[in-house]
């Protein structure tokens, strides 16, 4: 199957304060810097839009995208949707993008535990799962005004939360915050809290900047959540309008096969550090108060 992206000029449709002058002096810009894979169009619509057109800050977010996907390999190598690994953890857990979005048009990440029995877990995947099915959907659905993410935790178990890393948590919030051309709204909604929760929350809080720290939302009861994400924007499992959970797993591991060679194309994405003109410094991943990529959270 060929690559189709979403369409380049549609995204100034959706978006009027995207400017054409601006993502070409961004491509211009990209196309003198050696160390680069070639930059798309699109990647530049989607880098400045998620930095809100601020080109100075997009071309440093390029640069840490690109950068990150080279350095942390362990993460952004080996996403083969087809791979005896891939498939565990995609048979294990549901990671994917709901067909509808939010009235301000916010994109809903949906996260779902399929299982409470941890042996087939494995953190590292869980992230290049995450990564894959959003990544995949920016290019072929095009510019959202924001993400959110509702993770389900009924069959989260303890053992699933001795199975997370902290080096990893630390990689992936870094490049989540700093990296991804994304806009992060409304923050990370967890329902269905096991009675643990506290201690998963104090993994991932040292390395999240205050903007989604004050968006972090634990939710007990079905009427908190939709406080923040409208019932029918959920899975008919939980009274919304969308497919059943199962009909949106099976949706989701066949679109990741038949696109494998998207994440082909994208394991290309790296840089070429031997042809770097200035050293690249990331910020201290403990610190990032003082990060350059600002969230905006509603």
């Amino acid at each position: 199957m060929s690559l189709i992206f979403a369409n380049v000029e549609s995204q100034f449709t959706k978006d009027k304060d995207l400017k054409k002058d601006d993502v070409k002096a961004l491509i211009d810009w990209a196309s003198k810097q050696p160390h680069f894979p070639n930059l798309t169009e699109l990647q530049a619509i989607m880098f400045l839009h998620s930095c809100y057109y601020r080109n100075e800050i997009a071309k440093t977010t390029i640069d840490t995208f690109f950068t990150l996907r080279t350095r942390y390999s362990d993460m952004f190598k080996n996403r083969n949707p087809s791979s005896a690994s891939m498939q565990k953890i995609i048979n294990h857990m549901l990671v994917t993008v709901l067909p509808g979005k939010t009235p301000e048009n916010y994109a809903i990440i949906f996260m779902k535990f399929l299982e409470n029995n941890s042996e087939n877990y494995n953190f590292l995947e869980e992230l290049k799962y995450a990564d894959m099915v959003c990544m995949l959907h920016l290019y072929q659905e095009g510019l959202s005004n924001g993400f959110l993410l509702v993770a389900d935790c009924e069959e989260l178990s303890f053992g699933h939360l001795l199975k997370h890393n902290p080096i990893l948590i630390k990689k992936f919030a870094y490049y989540l915050q700093e990296a991804m051309p994304i806009r992060l709204k409304k923050g990370m909604h967890f329902f269905n809290p096991p009675p643990f929760m506290d201690k998963l929350l104090a993994l991932l809080k040292p390395f999240l900047k205050n903007e989604l720290l004050n968006s972090l939302h634990v939710h007990n009861t079905l009427e908190s959540l939709t406080k923040f994400v409208p019932l029918e924007c959920l899975p008919k499992d939980y009274g919304g309008a969308e497919e059943t959970v199962s009909v949106l797993h099976e949706t989701i591991k066949s679109r990741l096969v038949e696109h494998s060679n998207y994440f082909d194309w994208e394991e290309t994405l790296i840089v070429d550090e031997s042809k770097r003109l200035k050293e690249f410094e990331m910020d201290d991943i403990y610190g990032i108060d003082g990060s350059f990529k600002k969230i905006n959270i509603d």
